[in-house]
């Protein structure tokens, strides 16, 4: 579903004060992408040579060899951005709004899509559920970011094996080397707290800068009676369970305590996250996003 353009007009023009170079740059205290006007990633070493800047010389390096060695960098696009998006059968449950999850997910990929494009970032996926995981190696440019788009609808389908969150963040830790800002679409209760989980997530957030955008689960007990109501996982609901007040009372507590485990999880490690409950709001919570990042120390 498309999002709103004078939002997102909006929101890329917050962007274009380096908000992400920003994000990005706080892994290591500097800011970079300011200083340089453009990313710079370490190419190789290469022996000193006179009018060179004294402020790249490698010591250790030059230690080794007796001889002063500097650091060479190469131009890089502004930002990496990869996506990892949770494709699970789950994704395609009822959100609030009455869109599916997977509606508002993609609302928010496009969203970070066109952002990138806009700015000449390069853009990624990692994508998947509990048997696969697609990997999409970052490219810049149109073309390939509407491939990326186009690959997450495909594989969101309500046949689709259950979402491992998990498997897709071990994955984005192994292809993503480069400083990337790091975009996890899932819906509230993903990542399943664990330890592995914890730990994939600290990881990552040492290295990264990572955003998770977490898709509302619809209360089914708030549908009109009568509603045919069918559980991704489970089948059709029988009615007198959404109508039994102290099971549904039951159902949504157990939901809300794996909701506050996922928060408490991310909070830890600095996770920015948001909730967005219809496509109608990607935007905006996407701004709070960067917002809040850009006040991270």
């Amino acid at each position: 579903m498309p999002v709103r353009s004078r939002e997102i007009h909006a929101l890329s023009t917050r962007i274009q004060l380096p908000v992400m170079r920003k994000l990005l740059s706080i892994m290591d205290g500097q800011h970079s992408a300011l200083r340089q006007g453009r990313g710079w990633e370490f190419m190789d070493l290469a022996p000193y040579q006179p009018g060179d800047d004294v402020r790249e010389i490698d010591w250790a390096a030059t230690a080794r060899t007796g001889l002063p060695v500097i650091k060479r960098h190469e131009a890089t696009a502004n930002v990496q951005v990869m996506l990892v998006v949770d494709t699970g059968r789950e994704m395609g449950a009822l959100a609030p709004s009455g869109e599916t999850k997977e509606e508002i997910a993609l609302a928010a990929c496009e969203a970070i899509a066109w952002l990138s494009v806009a700015r000449g970032d390069q853009i990624g996926l990692v994508a998947g559920d509990s048997k696969r995981v697609r990997f999409m190696r970052a490219r810049s440019g149109n073309a390939h970011a509407e491939t990326v788009l186009r690959r997450i609808e495909e594989d969101i389908t309500l046949t689709s094996p259950h979402s491992d969150v998990p498997k897709l963040l071990a994955r984005a830790r192994t292809v993503t080397n480069r400083r990337s800002l790091l975009v996890i679409v899932t819906d509230a209760t993903q990542p399943t707290p664990s330890r592995e989980s914890d730990d994939l997530i600290k990881s990552l957030s040492v290295r990264h800068q990572v955003i998770q955008i977490c898709v509302a689960d619809i209360d089914p007990t708030s549908l009109d009676k009568g509603t045919d109501v069918v559980d991704v996982n489970e089948g059709p609901l029988p009615d007198f369970l959404l109508r039994d007040s102290q099971l549904s009372g039951e159902a949504n507590n157990v939901m809300a305590a794996r909701r506050a485990a996922v928060t408490r999880m991310l909070d830890k490690r600095g996770v920015i996250h948001v909730d967005v409950a219809s496509s109608a709001e990607v935007p905006r919570a996407l701004m709070r996003a960067l917002e809040r990042g850009s006040h991270v120390r």
